[in-house]
């Protein structure tokens, strides 16, 4: 199965760019979109004609706000999160055969500290959530817009970011206590610690074009998927965003 993950800063606005017409020509069994920023009356008339089975989104109560979609050619459960319960549109289960898939837009931090404290508790309810599951048995794929670059490889200027929401210290450690709870951040676990390899650049100073950027979109896999990974890998040759595609090939 291929998967990929895309926060698209806005469904319209890249739907408006034709920045979606390459999924037509490749194959694509699960896309999820982060920031859509769109209600269902207000999404754009070309997101129903790519060749996905079913769409499901998750819309924040607020407009233009937040948001996340998942497009896809297999049948799947979707459910209600148990962790997450707000107005905020972030997160879509899914559920088919014995894996637990999730598409979130996790919280950014950088407004205030009463944002980074949200943020910090979507994470940690986040990990007790998936304790659960593993628990019970599930096996688990992660992908979204994670909002935190998890060492300095992961980030152009590390050092002058140090105090930054996006690679503090509390939030780096929540993914180091993702690793250690039985998952994989799949694209270090394919391509070791290739450098200079980011999935968001800022729209300012040409960051893009200079590469001067973040890695912040991930797919992780729960350990019992790991050897069932073919490829991991981001697409920084598709634009429209000031996110890359990021995505998994994986045998199951």
């Amino acid at each position: 199965m291929r998967l990929l993950s895309w926060n698209v800063n806005g469904l319209r606005a890249i739907c408006d760019k034709n920045a979606l017409d390459w999924i037509e020509k490749e194959k694509i069994d699960f896309i999820g979109f982060q920031e859509i920023k769109a209600h269902e009356d207000k999404f754009p008339k070309r997101i129903y004609e790519y060749p996905f089975k079913h769409m499901y989104s998750n819309s924040a109560k607020r407009a233009g706000y937040s948001g996340v979609m998942s497009l896809c050619n297999f049948d799947s459960e979707v459910k209600k999160c148990e962790f997450f319960d707000n107005d905020e549109g972030r997160v879509l289960e899914h559920r088919f055969k014995n894996i637990v898939l999730f598409n979130i837009y996790f919280p950014n931090g950088q407004k205030d500290e009463d944002r980074l404290s949200f943020k910090m508790k979507f994470y940690n309810d986040f990990l007790v959530y998936l304790d659960k599951l593993l628990k019970e048995g599930k096996e688990i794929i992660i992908c979204g817009d994670v909002n935190t670059a998890h060492r300095e490889i992961d980030l152009t200027h590390p050092k002058a970011n140090e105090k930054t929401s996006g690679f503090l210290p509390i939030e780096r450690a929540w993914i180091d206590d993702l690793l250690k709870s039985g998952f994989v951040d799949t694209f270090r676990y394919i391509n070791g610690d290739i450098k200079e390899k980011y999935s968001w650049w800022s729209y300012r100073m040409k960051a893009r074009e200079r590469n001067v950027g973040w890695r912040i979109d991930y797919f992780f896999v729960s350990n019992g998927l790991k050897d069932k990974l073919k490829n991991a890998f981001i697409r920084d040759d598709i634009f429209g965003s000031d996110h890359a595609p990021v995505g998994i090939e994986i045998d199951i």
